[in-house]
C-alpha cells in the first residue's frame, strides 16, 4: 500500500511539474516601447506635419508614457475595438463617469515592456496595423523665465494627460504633489519648474492634442480619444503554432511634439511672457 501511495505521489508531482513547465514555456508576444526623436512628425491624419507659421516647437526629454490599450488590426477598415484586443488598462467610475484609473496605470520608460501576451490567446492572422490608446506623458521641456533679477533658461517637468478621461487622486512631478480627486478630460496638464525664487507649479487644459491616425480615411477614431494608429514595418504573422516568443517594439515619435505660439519669434518657450501651448500630443508610431 505504501508503495502505491509513493508512486501515485511521484506521478502527481511529475504531472504538476510538467503542467507548470509547459505553462511557463508558452510563447508570448512581448510588447516594448521606445521614444524616437528622429521619427517622422505626423498630423492627425498620419500625414507629414510642419510647424505652423507663428509657432515654435521642441522635442522634449521623454521620461514616462502611460498606455491604456492595444489593438491589432489586419485591414484598414477595422473600426476601434473591432480588432484583436491585446491589452486594456484599469478603469473606474469613482469620478462619476468611466475613466482611466491613473493610480493603477502602468508608466513606461524607454525600452520598458508593457505586456507579455500568450500567443495562443491571439486570434491567428496577419496584422499590418496597431491601434494604441495613449493616456499619459511625462517629459522635460526647456523654458525661459524673464525676471527682474535676470533671464533664466530652465528645465520644466510636464505631465500631460491625453487619454479620453482620467480619474486622478493625485500625481507628483519632481516631488511636487498635485491633488485632483476627480476626472480630467483629455488635455489636462501640470508643470513644475525649479526657479531661483523657488519651485513653481501650474496646471491647465490644452485646447488640442494631436492624435496621428494613418487610417483616418477608412477607420476614424472617436473625438477626444487618443487612439494613435500606426503600421508594422513588417506585418506580424500569428499562426497559433509558435514555439518561441515574438518581441515587437512600438516606437513613438516625439519629434517636436511640444508646440507653442512663439510671440517674439525666437524659438524659445517663454510662458511668463504670454506664450501659450498649442499642442502636446505625440507625433506618430511605427512598430518594429
Amino acid at each position: 500500500m505504501k508503495s502505491i501511495i509513493y508512486h501515485l505521489t511521484i506521478a502527481i508531482f511529475i504531472f504538476g511539474f510538467s503542467a507548470c513547465n509547459k505553462e511557463n514555456n508558452t510563447p508570448k508576444l512581448i510588447v516594448k516601447y521606445s521614444f524616437d526623436k528622429n521619427q517622422e512628425r505626423l498630423d492627425n491624419f498620419g500625414e507629414p506635419a510642419t510647424i505652423a507659421a507663428g509657432n515654435a516647437a521642441q522635442t522634449p526629454i521623454f521620461r514616462k508614457l502611460g498606455v491604456h490599450s492595444l489593438e491589432l488590426i489586419n485591414t484598414p477598415y477595422v473600426l476601434p475595438n473591432e480588432g484583436s484586443i491585446l491589452y486594456t488598462g484599469a478603469e473606474t467610475t469613482a469620478g462619476g463617469t468611466k475613466a482611466i484609473d491613473f493610480e493603477k496605470e502602468v508608466l513606461l520608460e524607454e525600452g520598458s515592456i508593457l505586456a507579455e501576451i500568450p500567443l495562443n490567446e491571439i486570434t491567428p492572422g496577419t496584422y499590418t496595423y496597431l491601434r494604441n490608446s495613449l493616456a499619459y506623458q511625462e517629459y522635460d521641456i526647456a523654458v525661459r523665465v524673464n525676471h527682474s533679477s535676470g533671464t533664466y533658461d530652465l528645465n520644466s517637468r510636464l505631465a500631460s494627460f491625453i487619454g479620453f478621461n482620467t480619474y486622478i487622486k493625485s500625481h507628483t512631478l519632481n516631488e511636487e504633489s498635485f491633488v485632483v480627486n476627480g476626472n480630467k478630460k483629455q488635455g489636462y496638464w501640470a508643470v513644475e519648474t525649479n526657479t531661483p525664487a523657488g519651485n513653481f507649479k501650474e496646471t491647465g487644459q490644452a485646447a488640442g492634442t494631436t492624435v496621428p491616425n494613418i487610417l483616418a480615411d477608412t477607420s476614424p477614431i472617436p473625438l477626444n480619444s487618443c487612439l494613435v494608429t500606426g503600421a508594422f514595418k513588417t506585418p506580424l504573422k500569428i499562426t497559433g503554432e509558435e514555439t518561441e516568443d515574438i518581441t515587437i517594439t512600438v516606437k513613438i515619435s516625439i519629434n517636436n511634439s511640444f508646440e507653442w505660439v512663439d510671440a517674439n519669434d525666437n524659438g524659445i518657450y517663454e510662458p511668463g511672457d504670454g506664450e501659450t501651448v498649442v499642442d502636446m500630443g505625440v507625433r506618430g508610431l511605427i512598430v518594429e
